[in-house]
């Protein structure tokens, strides 16, 4: 039995069914633990197979890579360095399991399965895992260390279930992805279990960016009195030493970095850069395009991709047509040329013109109006993609939240891209996180220091510029108001009574609606994009397309006294 235990916490990248690369993720990460003599080093759930997995699980040629990474990293410690504690999907009586392995001396020492499986949010694993049973503590060095893995903690049993059976110390692998105020959920999470167990709780968070889902890091450790143990960066990939001693109340840190982490827009901003540059890095492109049109939402994203890729590899193409304002064009290259980035002017007036007069016969007799306007931007976008496919570099499209909600955004147009790192922010956000960006850089950012922006594109009144003088507010309510409407329809699942009795009128709000519902196959077709909030759309939000649902407006009814009324149920206390 020791009574020191040095832990390395590996909060490091995996990629997705990359398991040879995972495994030497391992190894490298391993070697690093051993250069400061840890007795373990920990990664994060699932960390073999990558997080989530989703569906892979169901194929049995990758449950077997699975496992055959485990052995042989298993194999790997029986030359005496640190242990390893890693997750990774395991079969067992034909069941697959999310499962947390102890590899020491050269074997499989140990093997614990997640209890609690989420299916809430972005979660689905209930789709793929079996439950498993209630965990008792490992031993490693002679130290009873307990494994709950994940939302294993964000309930009381099985941390329960390890303290009775003796456990010292938790030590819990997360997969757990980035939206606001996340951090101080987990915190209280954590706390929580550390009072009720009287354990000290080390929590290992991944890193990195997996098509939607933003990985934070920011790993923390609680001692049993609930004083921090340890905070490790957040957005960065880092093997961190800790170390633990035991004293007359059991263990205790007695070393360990404390690096202050990233909140609000400041979290917003790097979460939104490490779920680009991931999804560039990890699919392999060499880098990006996008049209930089003079507007604000463009201008975010050209300084996301320059932060996240280097400017050496962001393309910014500006494509005019005869509604383009000069004000627009000087926009678009001053912010280009801030950034750095690359920059051409490509009209499109050939193009639309090709389009008017192919289409001529057809719409003879007609009234121009939307269609027209949105023929620009289908050849904006079908102009951009044919630059991407020519060079190989993805196309970023730049709609915000607020226009994906109501469908302010053309399909097959300025929708088109392969991802999106703005899609979760709201119009009002785009415009804060422009100024936070002007005033402030994330670490690890690649782009340049101070201002990127330039000061008109943030002061100019919003436009899509599809026809003479048009300003978003002709369509829309202006976006202060929108956004809380939309909060409110999105995020909060308010009824539209709540929101008339905050103030907001009637038509507006139902106006709002009806095109939230209307534009859902707009966004099933949509690129995906970082997730920020808590409600983002797609893998929280899942409503039907084919959708005759209208909130009446009508307040909430009275509830009833006498059990379910009119339905013939009986109130509780009569159910015999």
């Amino acid at each position: 039995m020791t009574d020191t235990l040095v832990i390395g916490l590996a909060q490091i990248d995996s990629t997705v069914g990359e398991i040879a690369g995972n495994v030497a993720r391992v190894r490298a990460a391993r070697a690093q633990a051993a250069d400061f003599g840890a007795d373990v080093v920990m990664f994060s759930e699932l960390f073999i197979a990558g997080y989530p997995p989703e569906d892979l699980v169901l194929k049995p040629a990758f449950l077997e890579a699975c496992r055959t990474a485990l052995d042989d990293l298993a194999r790997d410690t029986a030359d005496g360095g640190p242990a390893i504690l890693v997750g990774v999907p395991l079969v067992e009586n034909g069941l697959a399991y999310n499962a947390y392995a102890l590899l020491d001396g050269g074997r499989i020492e140990a093997i614990r399965y997640k209890v609690d499986l989420p299916n809430y949010g972005v979660f689905d694993e209930k789709r793929v895992f079996a439950q498993g049973p209630m965990p008792g503590p490992l031993t490693l060095r002679g130290v009873r260390i307990g494994v709950p893995i994940c939302e294993d903690i964000w309930g009381p049993d099985p941390v329960e279930c390890i303290a009775e059976t003796g456990g010292e110390i938790l030590l819990v692998p997360n997969g757990s992805p980035y939206w606001r105020g996340k951090a101080d959920e987990r915190l209280a999470i954590v706390a929580a279990r550390v009072v009720e167990s009287g354990l000290p709780l080390i929590y290992l968070n991944q890193v990195g960016g997996q098509d939607e889902l933003v990985f934070d890091g920011a790993s923390f450790g609680l001692n049993a009195d609930r004083t921090l143990a340890f905070q490790l960066p957040a957005f960065t990939s880092v093997v961190a030493k800790t170390v633990w001693r035991r004293g007359d109340n059991g263990f205790g840190c007695v070393e360990g970095p404390k690096t202050a982490i990233e909140q609000g827009e400041e979290a917003d901003y790097s979460a939104c850069v490490l779920g680009l540059r991931d999804y560039v890095e990890k699919n392999g492109f060499p880098g990006v395009v996008l049209g930089l049109s003079g507007g604000i939402d463009s201008a975010l994203c050209a300084a996301m991709a320059v932060d996240a890729l280097g400017a050496a590899r962001v393309h910014c193409v500006m494509l005019p047509y005869r509604y383009t304002s000069s004000e627009s064009l000087a926009d678009a290259k001053a912010c280009a040329n801030m950034l750095g980035a690359r920059y051409d002017i490509l009209p499109i007036e050939p193009i639309v013109s090709g389009f008017e007069t192919a289409l001529r016969p057809l719409f003879a007799g007609t009234v121009p109006g939307l269609t027209e306007e949105n023929i620009q931007s289908r050849v904006r976008g079908a102009t951009l993609m044919a630059i991407s496919n020519k060079f190989g570099a993805m196309l970023v499209t730049t709609g915000n939240k607020s226009e994906l909600s109501v469908g302010y955004a053309t399909i097959y147009g300025d929708m088109n891209g392969g991802f999106n790192p703005l899609k979760d922010l709201y119009k009002m956000e785009v415009f804060r996180l422009c100024r936070l960006r002007n005033r402030w850089k994330p670490k690890g950012a690649l782009g340049p220091d101070g201002a990127v922006i330039p000061e008109n594109i943030l002061v100019k009144p919003p436009s899509a510029e599809l026809r003479e003088n048009q300003k978003d507010q002709d369509s829309l309510p202006p976006y202060e108001e929108l956004d809380a409407i939309l909060e409110g329809l999105v995020e909060k699942e308010m009824r539209v009574s709540d929101l008339i009795a905050a103030g907001f009128a009637a038509e507006t709000v139902k106006k709002v609606e009806r095109l939230l519902y209307l534009a859902e196959y707009k966004r099933r077709q949509a690129a995906p994009g970082v997730k920020v909030t808590k409600k983002n759309f797609g893998r929280d939000r899942r409503y039907p397309i084919l959708n005759k649902f209208r909130d009446s407006g009508a307040p909430a009814p009275a509830p009833e006294k006498q059990g379910l009324s009119g339905l013939g149920v009986a109130p509780a206390d009569d159910v015999v």
